[in-house]
């Protein structure tokens, strides 16, 4: 994977951003944001070789981490700017938070959230009493619709990530993570416009100076990335990602990552999948995508982080069923433990009961069983018959494949992935 150090890397931070406030920011949050635990994950340990701990901020009421920042900038407004109502783009975490807190402070909120926005996101966030507009198909699109409506409604905008006390807010995460774990010697943190790792950044660095900041974004949005290379940003495509799915990083944040963050690391999707998966069934917790990315940072890069205390934010659990579903089965497949055979047969009576005999003796899990005649790629009195099969590893697929074959039954293995990628 690829990764970019930026060139500042021991330069005092800018000072839009202070340790103070952010430690006002968890005065206000004190008893209202849940002060998440930071845990030891062994399994996740054993798997990338790291000594890892989770903060598991998707146990917040919202799932997500974004109640931090979202608090600390509502109840810093002025009574008209509560009066005249706030307004907020989000891919669906920063929605559901301002939308939370919003009608807990009695104020009105609208959400304007990308059209591609999981529907548990979008579900969520109108739960909570506010009203949401789909438009666009990023964050950046949502913003023109965002500043359309706000400019027409009067009302103030809570920026997901480009404002000082919004950062500051995310920034109590790294206090947190300090004060459960002090021997961290690094802390992996997501990245979509930056104010989770700005915020963390400059926390910790100022309990801990020497502890090393990583960033990590998906492949497909490489903004932060590219703007500390002073390169444009080529961003776009279809991410399970999608909370991190920024085009722009934030003019606020990009300094304090530059002056912080040792480096940032990109990370493809079936990395992706793989710590979302990683996280279901290791640690039984659910990651969306871009919960997940730190996880993805060290499956990717594992000798960077080998032996080391590593953080790893767990930012987001409000991942879509559906897909969460569809990786859990993917990631079956690539490890072997579901397959497909399949062959060409005569069309005769008894012969779909002679296969699935042979994979039944052979210990074999018949999940689908497909069976056409009418291709036209094989003859008139032959039937085309295919398999997917459930087991136990790469062993038990080749016991089944040659128990079909002794049946006198030809036969190959159509779907089956040995090992990663």
């Amino acid at each position: 994977m690829e990764a970019a150090a930026p060139s500042s890397a021991t330069a005092a931070p800018p000072p839009a951003i202070t340790a103070e406030a952010i430690r006002e920011a968890a005065r206000r949050l004190d008893g209202v944001a849940l002060k998440t635990p930071c845990l030891a994950a062994p399994r996740l340990s054993q798997l990338t070789g790291a000594n890892i701990f989770v903060k598991y901020e998707n146990l917040q009421p919202t799932a997500s981490f974004k109640e931090r920042g979202a608090y600390n900038k509502l109840t810093s407004l002025t009574e008209a700017e509560r009066r005249g109502g706030v307004i907020a783009m989000s891919a669906g975490n920063h929605a559901q938070a301002v939308a939370y807190h919003a009608a807990q402070l009695g104020i009105s909120a609208v959400i304007v959230m990308p059209e591609r926005t999981p529907f548990v996101k979008v579900n969520a966030t109108e739960g909570y009493g506010a009203r949401v507009v789909l438009a666009g198909e990023t964050i950046a699109e949502s913003a023109e619709a965002c500043a359309e409506i706000a400019a027409a409604e009067g009302r103030l905008l809570i920026h997901p990530y480009d404002d000082p006390r919004i950062v500051a807010g995310q920034g109590t995460i790294g206090f947190e993570m300090l004060e459960a774990v002090p021997e961290l010697d690094v802390i992996v943190v997501p990245i979509g416009g930056g104010g989770l790792i700005a915020g963390i950044a400059t926390a910790a660095k100022a309990i801990k100076p020497e502890i090393r900041i990583v960033g990590v974004e998906a492949k497909l949005f490489p903004s932060c990335y590219a703007a500390l290379r002073g390169e444009p940003g080529r961003c776009g495509g279809s991410t399970i990602a999608e909370g991190i799915a920024v085009k722009t990083i934030g003019k606020v944040t990009l300094p304090i990552i530059a002056a912080l963050v040792e480096r940032v690391i990109l990370v493809d999707e079936p990395t992706l999948e793989w710590a979302v998966n990683a996280y279901l069934t290791l640690q039984k917790t659910m990651a969306e995508g871009a919960g997940a990315a730190g996880l993805a940072a060290l499956l990717a890069e594992p000798d960077l982080f080998r032996g080391l205390n590593v953080g790893l934010v767990l930012c987001g659990g409000n991942i879509d069923p559906r897909i969460a579903a569809s990786i859990m089965v993917r990631e079956l497949t690539r490890a072997g433990r579901i397959i497909a055979i399949e062959s060409d047969y005569p069309d005769e009576p008894g012969l779909l009961a002679r296969i699935t005999s042979a994979v039944g003796r052979a210990g074999g899990n018949i999940l689908e069983v497909t069976h056409n005649r009418l291709t036209l790629t094989h003859l008139a009195r032959e039937t085309s018959i295919r398999l997917t099969i459930e087991t136990r590893d790469d062993a038990h697929t080749q016991r089944i494949v040659e128990a079909v074959r002794a049946a006198g039954l030809p036969v190959r293995l159509t779907e089956h992935v040995d090992g990663r990628f």
